[in-house]
């Protein structure tokens, strides 16, 4: 048995019959290069041969009595793969279109709790020969660094595969007693005091460069303690604080999504890199930004102040490599919507996660989960629920969404012998905000993956497009005597106006 740290539970309790906690995955796969035919019997016999090397898909959840303590991970004593691994069928013509309307069906079902908490799709009848596997696994087993090393036990770097080796015995958990799970829990928060002396004694001493860290965001407990002027503006001239302004996609959400997905070529966000002297993650933030500001403005929404992106960042240690569960923090930072220039924009993003990455490094590392590890499960789920009722992200609007750029395998991989194409992520919306951007690096290509709300964000596809036309505005910009950019992507407006005309 394993306990859920607070932060793997918050993903439990934010759930509603809006909200879910799982993320996800689509893989791209041109089965040309296999051995044998990808069918549903090869891909499962793939994925139960390696079984021992994916520790969450045989585990699931047992719950503490009246929700005390954080629930348990059990090696579930009646897995069966058979219901995890399923198939489907586009129809003709099985286009992108479609693999993103049926994606965005799939994302949007709760996955059961009475089961290993995943579920797996092989699709077929894509255009082209293609086929697809989409993947979901509950946000409260993998982060993205451990949903990378999912994808790594499934894929080989050959069509043929790989010698696994020796594979370990499995051995079941018997199902635990409600008198055992007590007394479990209450070994553990004996712990409670001493890990929040702990974490206090931890922001105590990170407080002077806290309020030290310009330029920051508007903390005003800090402020108070600390005497110091609580006004204090974003980099890159946007003259404002760190707000969230009021969006079109951070209301509440419903029960139904929209997933949409683009690639863009790797050596060309290098060249855009290059030229501003910034980084990679700083010229997706800064394409994410003119993707957004086009959007906005299309839809009569866009402000003066910038948008407020939270970015999650991985606080895995070497030590926790290759565990499950969740090691991350977030750091706030600003997306200069309101900039019109793609250069200056992209410049402003730069300095924006620069004082994102200063503020982040004067708070402990583990503070996200700390704080979360003192959340009873029974009292956050009704927390969460009560705050979905008044809509308090809504009204509070700490920030407008979350982009995350997790980094990739440089390397051909193979998935049950078919060549890997594309991965796209998919992640999760909340009450508030409507909107993610999640971004993956493979095969010298930049994966979007974008999830909305389907009524917040009806033509999430055009928003998804906008990628495409942001990287070529700004190529053509900042990249000298560069000739055709982007050669075989065109601008998403091209397209739309084509559609348009026929």
């Amino acid at each position: 048995m394993q306990q859920l740290t607070g932060l793997d539970a918050a993903f439990l309790a934010m759930e509603t019959g809006a909200v879910y906690g799982h993320i996800g995955s689509v893989c791209v796969l041109d089965p040309s290069s296999a051995t044998e035919p990808l069918t549903l019997e090869r891909l499962t016999r793939v994925i139960e041969s390696r079984l021992h090397l994916i520790p969450p898909f045989r585990r699931r959840l047992v719950g503490v009595p009246l929700g005390l303590d954080q629930p348990y991970w059990i090696e579930d004593p009646d897995f069966d793969i058979e219901y995890h691994v399923r198939e489907l069928a586009l129809p003709a013509p099985g286009d992108d279109r479609q693999l993103s309307e049926q994606t965005g069906r799939l994302h949007a079902r709760h996955l059961d709790r009475r089961r290993p908490l995943w579920e797996l799709y092989l699709i077929h009848g894509l255009s082209g020969g293609r086929t697809a596997v989409y993947t979901k696994v509950h946000h409260a087993a993998i982060d993205g660094v451990s949903g990378n090393d999912i994808l790594g036990a499934l894929l080989d770097t050959s069509p043929e595969g790989r010698e696994l080796g020796e594979v370990p015995s499995w051995a079941c958990d018997p199902q635990p007693s409600q008198l055992g799970m007590l007394a479990r829990s209450a070994v553990s928060l004996g712990g409670h005091p001493l890990r929040a002396a702990r974490m206090t004694y931890g922001l105590l001493r990170s407080a002077p460069r806290l309020a030290g860290s310009v330029p920051r965001p508007h903390l005003p407990v800090v402020d108070r303690l600390l005497g110091r002027d609580a006004h204090v503006v974003l980099p890159g001239g946007a003259g404002a604080g760190l707000r969230a302004p009021a969006t079109p996609f951070n209301k509440p959400v419903g029960p139904h999504r929209r997933w949409a997905f683009r690639s863009l070529p790797f050596a060309d966000v290098k060249a855009v890199k290059a030229a501003l002297g910034v980084t990679v993650n700083d010229v997706v933030m800064g394409l994410c930004a003119g993707a957004l500001r086009r959007w906005l403005d299309e839809h009569g929404a866009l402000t003066d102040q910038p948008l407020v992106s939270a970015v999650p960042v991985s606080v895995r240690t070497d030590e926790q490599k290759g565990t499950g569960g969740n090691r991350v923090s977030m750091m706030m930072a600003a997306l200069p919507t309101h900039l019109s220039d793609p250069a200056e924009r992209m410049r402003a993003s730069h300095e924006a996660m620069k004082a994102a990455k200063d503020q982040h490094g004067a708070l402990p590392a583990d503070l996200l989960a700390d704080v979360a590890q003192f959340a009873m499960p029974a009292l956050a789920g009704q927390a969460a629920r009560l705050s979905a009722r008044l809509r308090l992200l809504e009204r509070v609007n700490p920030f407008n969404l979350i982009i995350s750029n997790v980094p990739g395998p440089n390397v051909p991989l193979y998935y049950a012998g078919a060549r890997l194409t594309a991965y796209y992520p998919l992640s999760a919306v909340t009450d508030g905000q409507g909107l993610n951007i999640t971004v993956m690096s493979y095969g010298g290509q930049l994966h979007f993956g974008l999830i909305a709300d389907r009524d917040l964000v009806p033509d999430l596809d055009r928003m998804a497009g906008y990628l495409v036309d942001e990287l070529h505005s700004v190529h053509r910009a900042v990249v000298p005597d560069a000739g055709p950019a982007l050669e075989g992507l065109e601008p998403a407006a091209t397209k739309q106006e084509a559609a348009t005309s026929a």
